[in-house]
């Protein structure tokens, strides 16, 4: 089993803390981060970026980087207006910003080019999130909306020229702001529950775009996560506690909402503002206004460990496997290295796009389009990777190693996919041949 790591910011100048998920010690302490629910994510397990925004109606915001191996900042970004949630892709090639004017922006991590900014809400983006392969990016807002949105579509300006919405759902069932979204596993075929202060969870289905299941809670709903067996979920509220909602339960039997709620898990003193499940773990993580952080047993609904946060709300918390650049054995050696080659992190994010970027990005995605080959994302991925490696490797980073097993495993992922795509070609002319030959029997029978 992989080490696992907890890493949680808050919404004042608390920083954020870095502990280790079965020992319970502290790591490092990442300084000068005040972030906003969501606005906290890994990039690739590389580096910590974060979206900051001390003031909810500043005019201006900044998204920082932080490397595992130093607590100072070492890039400061500064987008056009202030963003709220950060999310990055599974690969860390790249990172997605919500605005509060209800714009999102897609930035390219390895070279900090702006790649595309649109309209998604008619208010600001409170929420973002891939789907678990990354070809949908779901949103919600503060207007009640959820959307989903095909990446393709997105960067394919001839399809955006024909299409009549980008988005390939648009859910409005939420009356007030939309605070957290989850999605299950099965990429267009996943489910995802969306949290509202409108007082409910409502779980959508992403092949069919209709609601699936709405539950309705005795107290707002501020951060939700999944169970990975997708049995129940659980729902963190501002009355303190974490309510568990039924999944599995057959809907058409229960003839209330409130019997969706199948449990709930108390020892907060204030509102509950985020979740995380580790999965190798077994352990539901749950921060609070409180400013502690609780791991709990989520079959004894006993509480295991706690973690003090430096001060302030927790805003966010993930649970990461440990990356090679906290290994207390390579933690030397990444210091040393970085100290003598200068900065190894991406440079800092554009403000606005380049007309020449964008041209260059829907000719690629024009291109992919043209082939039909839904492994071309990947091999582009795979060369990002290698190119990683080759400058870490020259830096003498102990990092390359972790990254090269990384980059077996997406070749072994791409080889099967490229199996399975070859035996469904071989299974469809199988079948057309097998249907000319009766055909033809057929006929001459007939004659």
């Amino acid at each position: 089993m992989e080490e696992e790591i907890v890493i949680a910011s808050s919404s004042i100048d608390g920083g954020i803390g870095c502990w280790d998920l079965q020992t319970g010690t502290e790591n490092l302490r990442y300084k000068s981060c005040a972030s906003p629910p969501h606005g906290l994510t890994s990039v690739g397990r590389r580096f910590l970026a974060s979206s900051q925004l001390q003031d909810a109606k500043a005019a201006s915001g900044a998204i920082l980087y932080w490397s595992w191996s130093r607590p100072q900042v070492e890039v400061k970004c500064f987008p056009e207006e202030p963003i709220k949630p950060l999310v990055a892709n599974s690969e860390g090639t790249y990172l997605v910003g919500g605005g509060l004017s209800g714009n999102i922006y897609f930035w390219e991590v390895a070279t900090g080019r702006l790649l595309k900014k649109w309209r998604a809400h008619y208010r600001a983006v409170t929420c973002l999130v891939f789907t678990d392969d990354d070809s949908l990016l779901v949103s919600g807002s503060e207007d009640g909306s959820v959307r989903v949105w095909p990446l393709l579509m997105i960067f394919d300006d001839h399809q955006m020229e024909q299409a009549s919405q980008l988005y390939e759902h648009s859910f409005q069932e939420h009356t007030l702001r939309v605070t957290d979204i989850v999605t299950g596993y099965g990429g267009g075929n996943a489910i995802i529950i969306s949290a509202s202060e409108d007082r409910t969870c409502k779980v959508w289905s992403l092949s069919k775009g209709i609601l699936l299941r709405n539950i309705v809670f005795p107290s707002i709903i501020d951060s939700i996560t999944l169970d990975p067996g997708e049995h129940v979920f659980y729902a963190g509220g501002r009355d303190g506690k974490i309510h568990i909602g039924a999944l599995s339960a057959d809907s058409s039997s229960i003839k209330s909402h409130w019997l969706h709620i199948i449990g709930s898990l108390s020892s907060h003193s204030k509102t509950v503002t985020c979740l995380a499940y580790s999965t190798n773990g077994n352990v539901l993580l749950s921060g609070s206004e409180d400013g502690m952080i609780r791991v709990w047993d989520p079959k004894t609904h006993n509480m295991v460990r706690v973690f003090r946060h430096a001060k302030g709300p927790v805003s966010n918390i993930h649970v990461l496997k440990r990356p090679a650049y906290l290994n207390p054995r390579m933690l030397s050696n990444v210091q040393v290295s970085s100290r003598r080659h200068g900065l190894s992190l991406p440079p800092p994010l554009s403000k606005y796009i380049n007309t020449m970027d964008e041209k260059v990005v829907g000719a690629v995605v024009n291109l992919q389009a043209t082939c039909n080959n839904p492994l071309d994302a990947s091999c582009t991925s795979s060369q990002v990777i290698s190119s990683q490696i080759k400058e870490l490797q020259q830096q003498g980073s102990a990092a390359a190693a972790e990254m090269e097993v990384e980059k077996l495993k997406l070749d072994s992922t791409q080889a099967m996919q490229m199996l399975q795509r070859w035996k469904k070609m071989y299974d469809n002319l199988h079948e057309f041949c097998v249907d000319e030959l009766l055909e033809g029997d057929h006929v001459k029978s007939a004659n």
